[in-house]
């Protein structure tokens, strides 16, 4: 059965608009979803990036509109300069690990999250918020209250373990020594677990 690490940033707009397409080529392959949350704003100084308000304007302006155009293709609600960003990523991607010891569908929950902080303009590092996003995916709200410094860790080696894999980006797919970055090569995923590429 194939493996796919999913590296994202509770904070990636992309991550939010690549919306259950990871889940259903899961499903169609019968692959598992180990969901990896780490610090995209870390990496960058690691790996050559650039956060998105250093950019240089035109880039910046870039990404608004493919943002929007991105979002409005795939029929999805965003705020692309959202009231609560960037905000802190810890407590929301602590509780993504907390549920994913639990069991459940980390997927929803990812989603949920996600979908907080780029469509309902709520901050995603606020307790409350994460609770009702825990709930909303099924899962208890005492999950989200004390990040704990175990999950702290967690995401410090995820963020270290992306750095090993060759990721630089968010939403990123790896399955063995193959690089996936982008909601948009979803298709090349899928088309890799065929057996097409």
């Amino acid at each position: 059965m194939a493996s796919i690490d999913y590296f994202f940033s509770v904070l990636s707009p992309f991550a939010y608009l690549a919306g259950d397409e990871l889940e259903g080529i899961a499903r169609k392959h019968g692959a598992s979803i180990h969901y990896r949350p780490f610090d995209i704003l870390y990496l960058f100084t690691k790996t050559g990036g650039t956060a998105p308000k250093d950019r240089h304007k035109s880039r910046q302006a870039y990404r608004l509109q493919e943002l929007s155009r991105v979002a409005k293709f795939k029929g999805m609600p965003i705020n692309t300069t959202p009231a609560h960003w960037p905000t802190d990523p810890v407590p929301a991607s602590c509780a993504i690990y907390r549920a994913a010891a639990e069991g459940g569908d980390i997927g929803r929950l990812a989603q949920t999250i996600l979908r907080a902080c780029w469509a309902d303009e709520l901050d995603i590092a606020e307790a409350e918020v994460i609770g009702n996003c825990l709930e909303q995916a099924g899962f208890p709200k005492s999950l989200g209250c004390d990040a704990g410094k175990e999950f702290e860790r967690l995401f410090l080696q995820n963020t270290a373990n992306a750095e090993e894999k060759g990721v630089f980006g968010s939403p990123t797919y790896v399955v063995d020594d193959q690089v996936f970055w982008g909601q948009d090569r979803l298709p090349y995923l899928d088309a890799w677990l065929s057996g097409d590429l």
